[in-house]
Order: C-alpha cells, then structure tokens, then sequence
C-alpha cells in the first residue's frame, strides 16, 4: 500500500504537448528545419511523420539520418518527398479538397509499396 500513495500523487501526463511546440517534461523540441515540401506550421510536424511512419510500417531512421533530421544524406529521404508530392498532387484533382490518397494506400504499412493483391487462398 506504501508504494499507491507515490503513484497516486503524481499529476496526470498530459495529454497534448504544452503550446509552442514543446514536449511534456518542459523539454523544448527545435523547429523543424530543411522542410523543402512539407508546408504545415511546426506543431504539426510530428503527427505527419507518425502517419508516415505507420504507413510505411518504419521508424524513423529510414529516411531521416538519427541525431540530424534535416540532413538529406539518406537518399530515401529524397524519395519520400517525391512521394509526398505525388500523393499532394493526386489530392489536389480532387474538387472536395479531401485527403484520398495517403502514404498507406499504397504501402499497406509495410516500406515496399504493394503493387499486387495476395494470392488468392486456396488457388484456383
């Protein structure tokens, strides 16, 4: 029962990062930097590379190089941005102004994308 007390104390997480682009704990996240096709405001940067990353079913090491986000060093980072641009492209001929087309249309969670359906279960 000792042991509740403490973990009861302690204030919630919070549930979004505090404004101006910080991180819970007080830390600060630098701005975003060499962003040549994304044009969204800062705070809005992490959530669109999770979806990226969740599209594609990779961490973020697969483009980006670790500890230096804005190099452009790991050539799957320039292929990304053609990506981006295509599914940006596609979007835009839409006249909803709806997203339709995301990095998981084609990839299916999984970095290659899928060009194919599965073979047929059972085979005919």
């Amino acid at each position: 029962m000792l042991f509740l007390i403490p973990l009861c104390a302690q204030p919630p997480e919070p549930q979004q990062p505090p404004p101006g682009g910080g991180r819970p704990g007080g830390r600060m996240m630098p701005p975003p930097k060499n962003l040549k096709v994304l044009k969204v405001q800062p705070q809005e940067i992490m959530g669109i590379m999770r979806s990226y990353a969740i599209g594609l079913g990779v961490r973020c090491e697969f483009c980006h190089i670790q500890g230096d986000f804005a190099s452009d060093d790991n050539p799957k980072k320039t292929t990304a941005r053609m990506m981006i641009t295509m599914a940006q492209e596609i979007n835009g001929k839409f006249p909803d102004g709806k997203e339709h087309v995301t990095c998981y249309t084609c990839h299916r969670g999984e970095s290659q994308p899928k060009t194919a359906p599965p073979p047929a279960a059972g085979g005919q």
